[in-house]
């Protein structure tokens, strides 16, 4: 006799839901790959899990790595603060200063406590510089780093994206068809209508 198992992680898990902690997540090409652990329940043992998303991740995850890319240049001594330093409070955009870095991931250390920045910085010549920060520590009295607490807290909005991710959030899009349909005379086109990738 074999015993079904229940979708844990996606959006056909029950509810409760379970309890994910993520370890690693890294995005390439527009996908996700991500290390993480998942209980059932609090007391339930950890299981490990590595997945390789094949839909391309939703803007929203897009934007909240975005917003680690500062901390990653102070963290690098990419570039040196001033006063227009940071993103705008009111919609996120990121200065023009910081267009040649993107953050492709992190790993998250100490039980979250703690995280290390990983991206690049496209150099003038077309090649690729890749960064990876210090380890930046969360519960230290006196933090190495002085923004230690907004980059934590760019860090649990990043996580939280990408434990939906993890549960299925992500970009719908539809594969255009080779050949437009072309209207004849008196007849009416079919609007196309998209279909989720993880139909």
């Amino acid at each position: 006799m074999t015993t079904p198992l229940l979708p844990i992680v996606g959006p056909d898990a029950p509810a409760p839901r379970s309890i994910i902690r993520i370890q690693k997540a890294r995005v390439k090409n527009q996908q996700l790959t991500c290390e993480f652990t998942e209980q059932r329940t609090d007391d339930a043992p950890p299981r490990a899990f590595t997945l390789a998303a094949q839909e391309q991740v939703h803007p929203d995850l897009l934007h909240w790595l975005s917003q680690l890319v500062p901390h990653l240049c102070l963290l690098t001594e990419q570039l040196t603060e001033t006063a227009t330093y940071w993103p705008d409070d009111d919609t996120g955009t990121l200065p023009p200063h910081f267009e040649a870095f993107t953050l492709t991931g992190f790993s998250v250390g100490n039980g979250g406590r703690g995280v290390t920045l990983i991206g690049q910085r496209q150099l003038a010549g077309g090649k690729v510089l890749n960064l990876t920060s210090p380890y930046v520590s969360f519960d230290d009295e006196q933090p190495a780093y002085a923004y230690a607490g907004l980059l934590e807290t760019a860090l649990d909005a990043a996580l939280t994206e990408v434990e939906a991710a993890l549960r299925g959030k992500c970009t719908e899009y539809r594969q255009l068809d080779l050949f437009e349909p072309t209207a004849e005379p008196g007849s009416a086109l079919i609007p196309l209508i998209p279909v989720p990738a993880h139909a």
